[in-house]
């Protein structure tokens, strides 16, 4: 009988705008989960030693701490509201747009879907999602950064977009795209090929598989895709002395090191592997749902 169903869920082609809305809810849920962790992560990232060569967060726990003893636990989930609010199409249109491509380019007579086709469809999916990806993204930055400000030049969300302007809320998309692009051609192929190694004999894949294959995806993405973070991160930095994209990147290499483009590359995975894991849970589980096959 599960035979039986799992072919007919394979039949059954769930409408894009289904999907949009699926992808939506998915990274939702799991951006609020994990959004402590990318806080922590932003700070990392765009900590500059001072004049006596000392940075302020000396590692992950020593960052939290420190956020958690001056600003409050609050401050954990500073940006939290722009970054939903652009996480929604974002998560919809990377995960949507990443299936759609993938029922598109499989063969229809033999269901195979080579490896150029799946890096296709991942690296079609990253790049479409940076039209949302790039504006939700340096609001929430710099929405986490303002509590490293003086009390009285601290923003609100709605003063942060209003100051950057239509223009200025895609600033550093190149950079983005050069984050993105590489981070869904790794993490897609690299997902439903651990999804199929973890299914059981009959080509089922359990929920604990499904955030085990997102989880190890995302982590390795996530860390090959670092350095283009980093400087994203420091380009895109409210106040940043820097005249473009290579710019950025040379003096980070310069004054800090190659070992610089790694800074925060732990928390990144940390927020990356259950974010993901956690997203492709509900979205699978929501797909499921709509197919009427079992969701465990």
């Amino acid at each position: 009988l599960f035979d039986t169903m799992a072919k007919d869920a394979q039949e059954v082609k769930i409408p894009l705008v289904h999907k949009l809305a699926v992808g939506a809810v998915a990274g939702v849920i799991g951006t609020s989960i994990v959004f402590p962790i990318d806080v922590v992560k932003t700070r990392l990232q765009n900590q500059a030693p001072d004049a006596m060569g000392k940075l302020k967060y000396r590692g992950i726990f020593h960052c939290f701490k420190t956020i958690h003893a001056e600003e409050g636990f609050f401050s954990f989930y500073k940006g939290l509201g722009p970054n939903l609010a652009g996480v929604t199409p974002e998560k919809a249109i990377k995960l949507a747009a990443n299936d759609f491509f993938r029922e598109k380019l499989t063969d229809p007579v033999t269901g195979d879907l080579p490896i150029e086709r799946q890096i296709l469809a991942g690296g079609t999916a990253g790049f479409l999602q940076v039209s949302a990806t790039n504006p939700m993204e340096i609001v929430k930055l710099r929405c986490q950064l303002q509590n490293m400000k003086p009390v009285a030049d601290r923003l609100t969300p709605m003063q942060v977009v209003k100051n950057l302007g239509l223009r200025g809320l895609y600033k550093g998309v190149l950079v983005t795209w050069m984050r993105d692009v590489p981070y869904s051609i790794i993490f897609f192929p690299g997902y439903a090929s651990l999804s199929k190694q973890f299914a059981d004999d009959k080509g089922h894949t359990g929920l604990p598989q499904i955030i085990a294959a997102g989880a190890i995806a995302g982590a390795s993405a996530a860390w090959a895709c670092t350095p283009a973070d980093c400087i994203k991160t420091r380009f895109q930095a409210e106040g940043a002395n820097y005249t473009s994209i290579m710019d950025c990147y040379n003096k980070t290499v310069t004054n800090e090191g190659h070992k610089a483009l790694f800074k925060g590359a732990v928390p990144r995975m940390t927020v990356t592997a259950p974010l993901f894991g956690i997203a492709l849970v509900f979205f699978e589980m929501q797909k499921r749902y709509l197919q009427g096959v079992p969701l465990f």
